[in-house]
This record gives C-alpha cells, sequence and structure tokens, in this order.
C-alpha cells in the first residue's frame, strides 16, 4: 500500500517546471556574493595550492583509485534516491554497480563496472525533490560548498543525512572515508585548473558567469532544453551588447550550459 500511495502521489505531482535557461532568481545576490568573494580567497589561498600539490605529487593511478574508492562511496545514496523516484531499472544498476567494485573493484579502487558497460546513474534527493513537483527557488552561494539552489540545499543535507555508509561505519575508519572525498575534490580541481581559474579569475564577472553555468547544467541535468549561446560581442559591438543587457534583465554573456567546472 505504501508504494501505491508514493506511486500516486509522484503521478499526481508530477516533476516541477524547470525555469527558462536563462532566468535567475536570486534575491540574496549580495550575501552570495560575499561567499562568492570567501569562495575565492579560500581557493587562491588554500584550494589551488593544495590541488597542485595533491596533482603534482601524487601519482595518476593512485589519485584515480581514490577518487573511484570516493565515487564508490556514492552508490547507496544513488540507490535510495533511485527507489525514493521509483526508478527502479536505476536503482538495480546502481546496486550492481556498487556490488561490482566493492568486489572485483577491491573496494571501489578500480571502476570495473564501467568497463563492464555498467555506469553510474548519478542522482541525488535535489533530484528526487524536483520529480515530486518542489520547485527550483533561489540561487544561493555557500561558503566553502559553492553554488546551490534553495532545493539542492536541502538535498544536499537530506543525502548528508540518510548515506547508510555514515551509519555503519565508526570512527577512525569514518575519517578515512571523509578523507578519500576531499582528496578527490582536490583531484577535481587539479585535472580541471584551467577551465576553473579561466572562469574564477579570467572573467569580467566570476560571479554572473559560475551562477549561469551552474543553473543551466543543473537544470539540463534534470531533464530541461540546453540553451544557446549567443556572444554579445560578436563583431566588437559594444552598442549591441549593452543593448542586448538592457532588454533582457536576466540575460548572462557567459552562459555556457554543456559546461560544469566541478563534474567528476
Amino acid at each position: 500500500m505504501g508504494v501505491l500511495a508514493l506511486t500516486l502521489l509522484i503521478t499526481a505531482c508530477g516533476p516541477a517546471t524547470l525555469p527558462p535557461g536563462d532566468q535567475v532568481e536570486d534575491q540574496y545576490e549580495a550575501r552570495n556574493r560575499a561567499a562568492h568573494e570567501f569562495n575565492l580567497s579560500l581557493d587562491q589561498s588554500l584550494l589551488g595550492p593544495t590541488s597542485d600539490a595533491y596533482g603534482n605529487s601524487v601519482p595518476e593511478p593512485v589519485r584515480d583509485g581514490v577518487s573511484n574508492f570516493a565515487s564508490n562511496l556514492n552508490q547507496p545514496g544513488y540507490v535510495i534516491n533511485n527507489l525514493l523516484q521509483l526508478r527502479l531499472g536505476d536503482a538495480a544498476q546502481n546496486t550492481l554497480r556498487f556490488a561490482i567494485n566493492s568486489t572485483l573493484g577491491v573496494a571501489g579502487l578500480f571502476d570495473v563496472a564501467s568497463e563492464l558497460g555498467v555506469p553510474a546513474e548519478s542522482t541525488d534527493f535535489g533530484e528526487t525533490l524536483h520529480i515530486y513537483g518542489f520547485g527550483e527557488g533561489d540561487y544561493i552561494v555557500h561558503p566553502v560548498l559553492g553554488p546551490s539552489t534553495t532545493r539542492d540545499t536541502v538535498g544536499m543535507v537530506v543525502d548528508f543525512a540518510m548515506n547508510p555508509l555514515r551509519h555503519h561505519v565508526d570512527t577512525p575508519e569514518s575519517y578515512y572515508l571523509t578523507a578519500t572525498s576531499v582528496a578527490s575534490g582536490l583531484d577535481s580541481r587539479y585535472q580541471f585548473d584551467g577551465t576553473i581559474d579561466s572562469i574564477l579569475y579570467e572573467s569580467a564577472d566570476s560571479y554572473a558567469q559560475l551562477r549561469s553555468l551552474y543553473l543551466q547544467q543543473r537544470r539540463f541535468e534534470l531533464g530541461g532544453a540546453a540553451a544557446t549561446y549567443e556572444d554579445p560581442y560578436a563583431g566588437d559591438d559594444p552598442a549591441a551588447a549593452a543593448e542586448a543587457v538592457a532588454a533582457d534583465p536576466y540575460y548572462d554573456p557567459y552562459s555556457d550550459p554543456y559546461f560544469d567546472p566541478y563534474a567528476q
């Protein structure tokens, strides 16, 4: 009866309507910009140098193994969300992937499942809320954690709380799990160093650019249409650029729906 009720609820609600690719709800912009500036300072002083040191000192096969291990830890959370979304095929695939990599892949150090044609069907509780009809909400920038939305912030907290591995791993082993997640993040920062630096430090407004990249990529992940990129500076016509901005208060000249600098 519980599963039937859940099915009827999802069917009745349906996924939330995704905003157009260029629409931004950013009522907390002043606070978000302050958090963005903090994150830039943190990246310059700590994350960037640490990721360079990690990437240059640790051999690539070792870094790949750590990232694979960290990725494997996400699989149980994917399965739970798959079940909540009634995507039973994805749940079965993620379960099989976790089983293969946890055994044949030596606790996830090797991604044997992908080699066998069993890729991860990544998801999160933010997507679950989307499927249940909860809207995106406002754009939010968190210190350290970076871009998010009201809905995805709730999803992030729930994902953290309901990950079954958090309830079955004691200290000090739990610290090792956290350390591998941090190391995986450093590896991603190292791998995409040039692109991330160009976004954060070489753009006219890194806050606006990162906001556009995050929102369009997230909406695309949830099933939205990819927005097309138009360069207002094409032809070196500043007047045309000014007219474009004046005509659309949400216009972002840096938008690119296909790139996610933090994708793993």
